[in-house]
């Protein structure tokens, strides 16, 4: 897959500082997610209800 296709951006969850930064993106049938201070280094995509779960998951605990 090509993880290049789709508006990456920076997660809210992510840190102010810039060295804490996750990205995400809609990839058609998945979710994209990269470190933003490797833009051209690994991804990873993953199931939308995979990553709802994920994200509702992060807010209880928020």
């Amino acid at each position: 897959m090509d993880h290049g296709i789709g508006h990456w951006f920076k997660s809210s969850y992510s840190g102010g500082s810039g060295t804490e930064c996750v990205e995400v993106a809609d990839l058609a049938a998945t979710v994209g997610v990269r470190d933003s201070t490797r833009p051209h280094g690994p991804h990873i995509s993953v199931g939308r209800a995979a990553w709802a779960g994920f994200v509702a998951s992060v807010e209880d605990h928020a």
